[in-house]
């Protein structure tokens, strides 16, 4: 099975979006719009996991100064369980420490169970909490790590 992971410009902004839409409950999906404006923001780097040339998943992160946030990472539901999700945190990584960036951050929601045991894997610790963040209501994990690439 041949799996990598290429960057991803505007020109795929629609895919990307299909992808979010299949990962992400109404509410929490992100339109070509909104996905084609944040590629057009300075520091925004994007990452499609592809698997024997189909792609499978996406990562979003944008670098600013010494750090980095991971914006969304999405694996498609018929390719998960297969390690993509780290792949296309591996890169991110690598992206953001080639840019500068000492620590990465992100959110995901105190119910997204596997989610968060992906990232406690990965090395990322709780560092806060912002209440009610997400649209369903739902409390957020502010979730950090130094931006070495963690060990599969």
């Amino acid at each position: 099975m041949t799996v990598h992971v290429q960057e991803a410009s505007i020109a795929h902004a629609q895919l990307l979006a299909s992808m979010h839409v299949q990962c992400f409950n109404t509410g929490a999906q992100w339109d070509q719009t909104a996905i084609t404006a944040l590629l057009s923001s300075p520091g925004v780097h994007a990452g499609i996991v592809m698997e024997e040339d189909q792609p499978a998943g996406f990562i979003m992160l944008r670098t600013v100064v010494d750090e980095a946030e991971i914006l969304t990472v999405c694996v498609l539901p018929e390719y998960r369980k297969r390690g993509l999700a780290q792949q296309l945190l591996a890169w991110g990584a690598q992206v953001a420490q080639y840019k500068g960036a000492q620590t990465l951050f992100l959110e995901v929601s105190v119910n997204n169970q596997s989610a968060r045991t992906l990232y406690e894997k990965q090395g990322f610790e709780k560092l806060g909490l912002r209440k009610k963040y997400y649209e369903d209501g739902s409390d957020a994990l502010v979730l950090g790590r130094a931006c070495q690439t963690a060990s599969p």
